[in-house]
């Protein structure tokens, strides 16, 4: 079956458009290649695509007229792209063009694909604020741009399935590490300071905050279980994430362990809207797609740390 998956030179993205290649379905990677974060990155995660026979076309989906690029005989389309995280250098508009405006842009698109059979939104934990324990019927409180702006999108994906216009739904995910993590993020730039001496910028307070961290292939697991599962997901909101729970301070030290270093820290200010404590409750996604995440933090840190070096040590 042929399959769009937006953000596919990210992170997540790039892990799921790999595992549906390889599953035999014909995916078509869409993403902006965004100056967010280093572009070298995403090239790479892009020509590793294209080695695998996955063409990446450059389409920004806050532009309708960038979707004339695309085909309309997609079956699935898998929505990765966004503005990630509670980053200062973000404003507000931002986080509402890509977010809501690109959302919406898509799901207009989404109507004109006449044998479309789902559309899966990937969501976020931020959504219910700074503490994310809740089941998916519980009011959501973020405390973000980020969290506000992707809580907007997903509803504006789900009230397709409520207009019965197209199945959807949307898979809110909790703390995803693992290769190809983006350089912002916790582990890569903690991993990285491992590497080459150098001091890791540490939020002040954050040592103690509780994260459900998920490692990249069991969130995948989930994602694509999806196809096949679309009565039983359409109109879904379903959180994936491990159950697991370590404070960040372990996870740091597990890194520490691994690399056989003590990695020096610098305090610097907390965030605004960081979340302190999550943990995903995944019964619904158990029930719904029997999804069971298997990958322990020390094991998934393990092949996090083998991709930085063969990436960018080697």
């Amino acid at each position: 079956m042929k399959i769009l998956v937006t953000g596919a030179a990210g992170f997540i993205g790039s892990h799921c458009a790999e595992r549906l290649a390889g599953m035999g379905h014909e995916v078509v990677g869409a993403d902006n290649f965004s100056p967010y974060y280093d572009q070298n990155l995403k090239h790479k995660n892009a020509k590793d695509l294209e080695e695998a026979g996955i063409p990446i076309t450059r389409v920004d989906l806050r532009n309708p007229e960038d979707f004339q690029k695309l085909d309309t005989d997609f079956k699935y389309i898998f929505h990765f792209a966004g503005q990630p995280g509670i980053a200062a250098t973000s404003s507000f508009e931002d986080y509402l063009r890509n977010n809501l405006v690109a959302t919406k842009n898509l799901i207009d698109f989404a109507l004109t694909c006449k044998s479309l059979k789902m559309f899966t939104n990937i969501s976020t934990s931020s959504i219910y604020g700074l503490h994310a324990t809740l089941t998916e019927e519980s009011a959501p409180a973020p405390a973000s741009f980020y969290g506000v702006t992707k809580l907007a999108g997903e509803q504006l994906v789900l009230s397709k399935s409520r207009e019965k216009k197209l199945k959807t739904c949307s898979l809110r995910l909790f703390s995803v590490y693992g290769p190809r993590e983006r350089p912002e993020k916790l582990y890569t730039k903690l991993i990285g300071c491992g590497f080459f001496n150098q001091e890791f910028p540490l939020f002040e307070g954050s040592e103690e905050h509780v994260r459900s961290f998920t490692f990249v292939g069991d969130i995948i697991d989930g994602v694509v279980s999806v196809i096949g599962n679309e009565e039983k997901v359409d109109g879904q909101i379903i959180n994936m994430g491990s159950e697991a729970e370590h404070t960040t301070g372990e996870g740091i030290s597990i890194v520490e362990d691994i690399l056989n270093t003590e990695i020096r820290k610098n305090i610097i200010p907390k965030r605004q809207g960081d979340q302190m404590f999550t943990k995903a409750n995944i019964d619904k996604a158990r029930k719904l797609l029997d999804y069971n995440p298997q990958t322990s933090l020390r094991e998934g840190l393990k092949k996090q740390i083998e991709w930085y070096r063969k990436a960018f040590v080697n």
